[in-house]
């Protein structure tokens, strides 16, 4: 099948206002007969597959009749030169499940429907159902059961590759899309898959998300790693892509304790702020600790992340230490570790602090990628997993915000601390 729009359809393309085309008599018609007749609402014999059968039937035979210029058994067709010429049957796939068709022909042969095109054998909304399965980590064969439980429909594991293949050309759009200028804030985190390439290994998904100047937080890109971990010589390589598709610079980059990853952002933007991701920092921590401990370190750990300056944190710190360093020592080690990529935090003013810390997209973002990967369990290929991941994005963006990314809280007041601290490096209107 081609010619079918891989796009999900968004709330804005639907007309405001506009009146239902079956109202309540007509339902009620409806139900009323198939309930007399014992007919259900799903399955092959159902009221909605028998409903989309004749809808179907009927707009073919009104595009016969456009095509020939005469009603059916109007003598006008005599001696036109061509004429109907019975049908054909056809079994088209649908969201209600198989449709058996009886497609009107021409004596000519020249007849070219588009409600249901020849050679078509699915209709645009079943295509989307099975890339809203796809997205949500379904396995093939667990998208193959779904459809064959709801609409008794057995489909092929060929079908459904050549469906969701049709997402590669979207995603290497996306993947080369042009990006701001400047944005106030980046963040960078990666998290690992399982990619089956002879043996099973885990490999590195880099994400990088965006705050700009209007505010919006947009995921600028995913990418995986040639190697088992996460390494600070790739993300140098996707911080250049970004540079090359625009990014000319930012202020300020958030990101985990990977070596060498300052170095990286560094060398891309010179003048870039490389501030070390707190939440990433309390969850280090906490990974040392018993989780019946966890309420009272993260308590006494923002003592640190809240306090005035750098001199009042340094205390906070000690005064942890004091505390917890007997039963965990190496959480003050990591701390006093990452110490130089985290004090940066400290100067900045109230409003981009709140900026920087609240990290609610990535949290979101992340523990939707985990989820669909984790109901996948493994990939048979890099390009598998990526089509699951940016799916997931596609998904959650166009839920959140269709177009203009998820809105930082509270953005007026933190663009203009932005354009004090960092002075002539935030465009102007």
């Amino acid at each position: 099948m081609t010619g079918t729009s891989m796009v999900a359809r968004k709330p804005g393309d639907r007309p405001p206002g506009r009146r239902p085309l079956v109202d309540e008599e007509l339902a009620d018609q409806l139900l009323g007969k198939a309930q007399a007749e014992g007919a259900g609402l799903l399955g092959p014999d159902g009221l909605l597959s028998q409903v989309t059968k004749a809808v179907l039937e009927r707009a073919l035979a009104e595009e016969m009749t456009g095509h020939l210029g005469y009603d059916k058994h109007d003598p006008a067709g005599w001696g036109s030169g061509n004429n109907r010429n019975g049908t054909t049957g056809k079994t088209v796939l649908t969201d209600v499940g198989a449709v058996d068709l009886a497609v009107p022909r021409d004596r000519n042969g020249s007849f070219e429907p588009q409600v249901v095109r020849n050679g078509q054998t699915r209709l645009e909304g079943f295509n989307e159902r099975i890339i809203a399965l796809y997205a949500r980590g379904m396995t093939t064969r667990d998208i193959r059961a779904h459809l064959r439980e709801m609409y008794d429909v057995e489909v092929s594991p060929d079908l459904i590759s050549r469906v969701t293949d049709a997402v590669v050309e979207e995603l290497q759009e996306w993947q080369a899309r042009p990006l701001g200028r400047v944005y106030p804030v980046i963040f960078t985190g990666a998290l690992m898959v399982k990619i089956r390439d002879g043996v099973v290994t885990n490999r590195a998904v880099y994400v990088a998300i965006g705050i700009d100047c209007e505010g919006a937080k947009q995921v600028l890109g995913l990418w995986i790693g040639p190697t088992t971990g996460e390494s600070a010589k790739f993300w140098l390589s996707v911080l250049s892509e970004l540079k090359g598709r625009g990014v000319a610079d930012v202020c300020i980059v958030c990101c985990d304790g990977l070596t060498g990853l300052p170095d990286a952002i560094s060398v891309t933007w010179p003048q870039a702020v490389v501030q070390l991701c707190v939440v990433h920092l309390i969850r280090a921590s906490l990974r040392y600790a018993s989780r019946k401990y966890w309420a009272p370190l993260a308590k006494d750990l923002r003592a640190i992340y809240t306090a005035a300056d750098e001199a009042a944190a340094a205390a906070a710190l000690e005064a942890f230490a004091a505390s917890w360093g007997e039963r965990y020592p190496a959480i003050i080690k990591l701390w006093r570790a990452h110490w130089g990529e985290f004090t940066p935090f400290l100067a900045f003013p109230p409003e981009v602090k709140r900026v920087i810390y609240t990290t609610n997209l990535i949290e979101s973002m992340n523990a939707r990628l985990r989820k669909v990967t984790r109901n996948r369990g493994q990939f048979p290929s890099e390009q598998a997993a990526l089509k699951v991941l940016y799916l997931a994005v596609r998904n959650l963006e166009e839920f959140r915000g269709p177009n203009t990314g998820i809105r930082s809280s509270g953005w007026k007041q933190a663009l203009q601390a932005f354009t004090i601290y960092f002075d002539g490096r935030i465009p102007t209107p």
